[in-house]
């Protein structure tokens, strides 16, 4: 299994330990659910495979690198530890209607994540696509992106954690 399989399947193995209320609970307006981490973390993750294909499917190779943030991050294979602010308001990402849509989103990620890991390592290294904040990846980075990400949210997820405990909901 590799590190973005292991990474989303944790995900999926904490999902037991939530209630729909505790996944769809806001602790502040401007702050995400648990469930729209979940959410967005289903999100990114298939947007960084949808970078994967471009990929491999790509002609054109590009000499464009990596920024100095993304060289360092893909390097030690961990997101900087810092809260990232998105462009767009915390309430653009939607609550999820069930954890069995939550499921079936892991679930989905996972299912592209196995059939990208046998195919990145044969794509062009030299084929890329830009991250907006680490530069120019290729099909390979955009996988290790993946497990980077998601582990990113995981730190989020224990701050979650306890604003549930202390709203008495866990």
């Amino acid at each position: 299994m590799n590190d973005a399989s292991a990474v989303i399947a944790q995900y999926l193995r904490n999902l037991d330990g939530y209630s729909i209320e505790q996944l769809r609970y806001k602790c502040d307006e401007d702050v995400w659910s648990l469930g729209q981490m979940h959410i967005h973390v289903i999100e990114v993750a298939k947007e960084y495979m949808d970078h994967m294909e471009t990929c491999a499917k790509a002609a054109h190779e590009s000499s464009e690198g990596k920024t100095a943030d993304g060289a360092k991050a893909l390097a030690e294979q961990a997101w900087p530890n810092i809260r990232v602010k998105l462009e767009e308001p915390p309430n653009a990402t939607r609550n999820p209607e069930s954890k069995d849509e939550i499921r079936a989103g892991l679930e989905h990620v996972l299912e592209r994540v196995a059939y990208w890991a046998g195919r990145a390592e044969e794509t062009n290294p030299a084929c890329k696509v830009r991250h907006g904040w680490f530069g120019w990846l290729n099909a390979r980075e955009w996988l290790t992106m993946v497990g980077m990400h998601g582990r990113h949210h995981l730190r989020q997820k224990a701050v979650l954690d306890e604003k549930l405990a202390e709203a008495g909901l866990r």
